[in-house]
This record gives structure tokens, sequence and C-alpha cells, in this order.
């Protein structure tokens, strides 16, 4: 197949607006998760599925993309500059990774390990940019998501704000060719789904509600102002941006 014929079948997937596809399969991830269990890696294979055929169309064949739910359905490791790390998504030309990508969907108790996640992001990102290799970070939660106790019991219900983002927020003003520990590019959605009744107060009941009764995925309309390295409820913009990026290695 010709150049000119790659280039256009190119094009033609960056006509496309995948904002929309991307909301149906948060809403699949979640159903899939509420069928399973919290520790199931299915929930992953919908969403990690997703994100990288999206962005095999976008790059081309030329570039092998290794994850879970794509492919050969397998995560790879990337060589960081202190230890091997596998990755959500990898980028491979030639048989050398270049480029990883990793992906967090939280869907409870957000106040209770926010600190660990975003460490953990910070960690990650440093040991594999540290070794010259770009890193993409994608952070996914709806606006409202349930507290859990000990016992399955909800104690309380999130409302996700700026404030709860606030260590996004400042990681959006850094500048990634100087630190290392900042995604070369981060998208942040807050979706919102449609509200359950207040009588569900536990889990079990919680489940229950979501997959008897239809609900629908989109985009928070809550306002919350980033800078230049976050993305904030445009995946079709992130993903295309990322794609630009991997071509211009």
């Amino acid at each position: 197949m010709s150049m000119n014929i790659l280039d256009e079948i190119r094009n033609q997937y960056y006509d496309f607006n995948y904002n929309a596809k991307f909301l149906e399969v948060l809403h699949r991830s979640f159903e899939i998760y509420l069928r399973t269990s919290a520790r199931s890696n299915e929930k992953l294979k919908a969403l990690h599925g997703f994100i990288s055929t999206t962005l095999q169309n976008l790059i081309g064949y030329e570039y092998k993309i290794n994850s879970l739910g794509f492919r050969d359905d397998k995560e790879a490791s990337a060589p960081g500059r202190y230890m091997d790390k596998k990755v959500d998504i990898t980028v491979s030309r030639r048989g050398k990774i270049v480029a990883g990508l990793a992906v967090k969907f939280v869907m409870s108790n957000y106040s209770q390990n926010s600190n660990n996640y975003f460490e953990c992001m910070l960690g990650e990102t440093a040991n594999i940019r540290s070794n010259r290799i770009p890193y993409f970070q994608i952070f996914i939660i709806p606006d409202k998501i349930p507290y859990y106790d000990k016992q399955g019991g909800i104690s309380r219900w999130e409302e996700i704000t700026q404030h709860n983002l606030d260590k996004y927020v400042n990681l959006s003003n850094d500048d990634a060719d100087v630190y290392m520990h900042t995604p070369n590019k981060t998208f942040v959605g807050v979706v919102h789904m449609d509200d359950c009744p207040w009588s569900v107060r536990n889990f079990q009941l919680y489940k229950n509600y979501y997959l008897t009764h239809p609900f629908t995925f989109s985009y928070s309309d809550r306002r919350i102002e980033f800078g230049n390295t976050v993305i904030y409820n445009d995946f079709d913009s992130y993903i295309k941006k990322i794609a630009h990026f991997i071509l211009s290695i």
C-alpha cells in the first residue's frame, strides 16, 4: 500500500471526533466493573483497548502498541532510568519503546487515595522520562463518587471540584521540558453519571441500581482551570496531540 493511501486513511481517522465514543467506552468499563470486582482487570480491557486502537489508527501500523484489550492483550515493560516498569500502554517502533501512557479511572474513595495516586504518577513518570522516553497520563473520575467504609456502606458522597484536583492544576503549570516528573501531556476527565437515589447506601444497592436502570456518561459541566500541560474534558484533542507528538519523534 502506497504512502499516499496510508496518509489518506490516517487523515480519515483524524477527521473523526472521539469524544462520544470515549464516553461510551467509559460507560462500558463502569458496567464491567460493577459485574466483576474492583480488582478485576476486565474493566481495563475495554478502556485500554479503545485508547490503543484509537492511537494505532492515528499513528499507523509502522508502530506497535501493547496493552490489555488490544492485539496480544498484554502490557509491556518500559526501560526506566532506575528500574523497568510495566506500563498500561506502550508504543514501539523497530523494536524500541518510544512512548508510554498510563491510565487511571477512579470510581470510589478518591480522598482516601488521592495523594497515593498522584505520588505514584509523579514517580513512574520521572522514572520513564528520565530515560528519554516520552510519557503521558490519563486521569478519569466521576464528579460525584461514593466513599465506602470497611463494611461496604456508603458513608458519604464525594463531590469533585477544582479544590480536589489542585495537585493536577499545579502540575499543569509545570514546564515539562524542565521537570521530568511532569508528563508530556495529561488528560483529566471529570465525567458526570446520572445520579442514583439517596436511598442507595451500600455497594450492593449501588451496583444493583446502575445495572438495572439506564444511565449515561457525559463530560461534567464543572469548570476547572488547568495550565498548558493538561487537557480537560476533550479526549479527542488529547489523543490527537499525543499522536502528533509520537509521529514527530
